[in-house]
């Protein structure tokens, strides 16, 4: 090899505009697509001091493995105020793609913070293939029993301290977080977690899939960027254990594989559809396997968007109906966290 060459890497696959694998497992998530999107897959740094009503630090959780959350918390708190209600939030993509601190992100959670009046406790998740499932659900579960931790004032963490209601802790997961709302609830229910209590959870568009091709994946106008067929087929390979189907309890949690549903204790569950997103089918299954199981599960229905559109700053503000769209669904996110 000449002095100074680099060893050249040579691309084995490649997943939309989103993600490269080469042939020395390395990976590359750098952003592919129409540059004017670019700004969404792009980290946020923290700020402090409050900015547009909320303020953000990054803590790490874990100096072993790595695992770190981002806090966000609303302007207008005082030290002697009513404890505001906790949100963790596992972010989505595919469990391949997407970091806690992406713009996307950003942008709706620092808005449902100020509607909510509630802290948020976004999580840095491991992505696969370096890190194939169950380690984004490990994290997950990590990151609410670190929560139990402060609660129990094992570990201190100034904001928690001061202002988090740990008797109100939700799960909110967009996409394959929605997922993990699933699967740490389910975890969580043959667990001692107190003083946390979990309140309820909500799934945003939950990423659900199974082997058998649906009637909403076979409408190819319910593709887009944020989600297409080949994304969810690349990804689920590449995330699930090796030589598991989309049947992985991880991804169909209502199907012959996954633990009986009758059998799990969850809390109250919020299950937002949009109508033209590409995994409805599955997203349908999962609810109407809830109701039969006797689970507390409430719905809401975003008419004529696709999947995680509230995510999409871009396309949102093209359209005032899609502004509008996404206040409601903040709207019912916030008034399923005040009736619980």
């Amino acid at each position: 090899m000449v002095h100074g060459e680099e060893m050249k890497k040579n691309l084995v696959d490649q997943v939309s505009c989103w993600l490269k694998i080469f042939d020395d497992g390395s990976t590359d998530r750098i952003w592919m697509g129409p540059p004017e999107f670019e700004f969404m897959a792009k980290p946020v740094p923290a700020h402090e001091e409050f900015i547009d009503g909320v303020a953000t630090r990054d803590v790490a959780v874990d100096e072993v493995s790595g695992l770190s959350v981002r806090i966000y918390i609303p302007e207008g708190i005082s030290m002697d105020g009513p404890k505001l209600p906790v949100l963790l939030h596992f972010h989505g993509g595919g469990f391949c793609i997407s970091q806690a601190d992406w713009y996307m992100y950003y942008q709706v959670y620092t808005q449902l913070v100020r509607s909510a009046q509630a802290i948020c406790v976004s999580v840095r998740l491991r992505l696969a293939p370096e890190h194939r499932l169950p380690a984004a659900c490990d994290d997950g579960y990590s990151a609410l029993c670190w929560l139990r931790s402060v609660a129990q004032a094992k570990f201190a963490e100034p904001w928690l301290d001061a202002h988090a209601d740990f008797n109100r802790v939700f799960l909110i997961g967009d996409s394959s977080g929605g997922n993990l709302v699933h699967e740490v609830a389910a975890r969580a229910g043959s667990e001692r977690l107190d003083p946390v209590r979990l309140a309820g959870g909500v799934l945003l568009h939950p990423g659900f899939a199974k082997a058998e091709r649906t009637k909403s994946e076979l409408k190819k106008e319910n593709e887009s960027p944020f989600l297409s067929l080949e994304m969810v087929d690349k990804f689920l390979a590449l995330a699930l254990p090796i030589g598991s189907t989309k049947d992985h309890p991880i991804t169909y949690p209502m199907g012959p594989n996954a633990p009986h549903l009758d059998e799990l204790k969850l809390p109250p569950f919020l299950v937002a559809l949009a109508e033209l997103d590409l995994i409805l089918d599955p997203e349908l299954e999962y609810i109407e396997a809830l109701k039969k199981a006797g689970k507390d599960v409430e719905i809401f229905n975003s008419y004529g968007v696709g999947h995680c559109f509230h995510l999409n700053k871009v396309t949102v503000e093209m359209d005032p109906q899609n502004v509008a769209k996404r206040e409601l669904l903040i709207a019912a996110v916030t008034d399923f966290i005040k009736r619980h």
